[in-house]
């Protein structure tokens, strides 16, 4: 990776936005447990082996501040996370997310990884942006963490967008075999986010029924798009193309932001689901088509899941082929 930071534009063509710090090894969960420091250095290796072909850049990431984490979570649930870390408590008190003592500044590193890479986006001087981060994000809500995640990373980075930065539309797709429950919930009665999931149903957290689109002024801005265990390419892809291009036509999104779950890809021992990475590279080349139809080409995607060492590398090496593609 060229080891510049913040991004800078030297070659003529924008280069894409790599997110990733030390600090993202030190959340330490516990032995055994499928999300642990292991997941960023399989993804780690999968940029690696794409930069031999595409132009990448560091982007040094930030600590979120207490008014980022406040765009989404309460005050109430901070200080809780903040405590249950620093009190040596092995598991979130709010659910089902292990924690150590340094947890909290790791989730504060990881969240604001995400508003560093969507700044650098913004300000032109990169293309794109992949976010190398963890914990995860997409499950937690404003009062809990939960599953495996302690503040929602990209939906801070969507309300960043809209409140710092004065956009009015912003496109959250969400390809993890796990339902983003947490984002949706952020957003669920807000039209300036289109939330696009497609999840294996059943599984955790049990939500995302095709029914659910929103309420009040969000209703219909919510498209869920449940499939059942051995799904793949024809389901996922298919939804991408046949449901989420038709409606951003009329909803012409100004920042796409990707919720990268890689625990879609065949072989994920948390998921059913049967994505290659081919079709991974696929996906990432229609969200970048739908940018560059109507978000200036401005595309920054977070790690969600994924727990298959050698999964997360080819499937990293995909997507990041395809965001460094021409």
């Amino acid at each position: 990776m060229m080891p510049m930071s913040p991004c800078t534009n030297t070659s003529g063509k924008r280069p894409t936005g790599i997110v990733y710090d030390p600090l993202y090894l030190e959340h330490v969960t516990g032995p055994g447990h499928p999300e642990r420091p292991e997941r960023t250095l399989a993804v780690m290796r999968g940029v690696s082996a794409a930069e031999r072909n595409v132009a990448t850049v560091a982007i040094t990431p930030r600590d979120a501040t207490a008014e980022d984490l406040l765009l989404v979570h309460s005050a109430g649930y901070v200080e809780r996370a903040r405590r249950d870390c620093r009190d040596g408590y092995g598991e979130l008190s709010t659910g089902d997310t292990s924690v150590c003592e340094c947890s909290y500044d790791v989730a504060l590193r990881a969240a604001g990884g995400v508003l560093a890479a969507v700044d650098a986006v913004m300000s032109g001087s990169c293309r794109n942006a992949f976010c190398v981060v963890r914990p995860p994000g997409h499950h937690a809500g404003s009062e809990r963490g939960m599953g495996f995640c302690v503040f929602n990373n990209v939906a801070i980075a969507a309300r960043h967008l809209l409140r710092r930065h004065g956009l009015k539309r912003i496109l959250i797709a969400d390809w993890d075999v796990h339902h983003g429950n947490g984002t949706q919930d952020a957003f669920y009665d807000d039209p300036a986010v289109f939330f696009f999931s497609t999840h294996q149903w059943p599984l955790y957290p049990g939500t995302g029924a095709a029914s659910e689109r929103g309420v009040g002024e969000g209703q219909g801005y919510t498209m869920n798009v449940p499939v059942a265990a051995g799904s793949g390419r024809r389901e996922i892809v298919g939804a991408f193309r046949e449901r989420l291009v038709p409606a951003m036509e009329s909803f012409r999104p100004q920042f796409v932001l990707v919720s990268a779950g890689f625990d879609s890809r065949m072989g994920d021992p948390l998921g059913g689901l049967l994505l290659t990475d081919d079709d991974f590279a696929e996906l990432t080349a229609l969200l970048m088509d739908l940018a560059d139809a109507h978000a200036q080409g401005r595309v920054v995607s977070a790690l969600e899941g994924g727990y298959s060492w050698e999964g997360l590398a080819a499937a990293a090496e995909a997507h990041v082929r395809a965001l460094g593609a021409d």
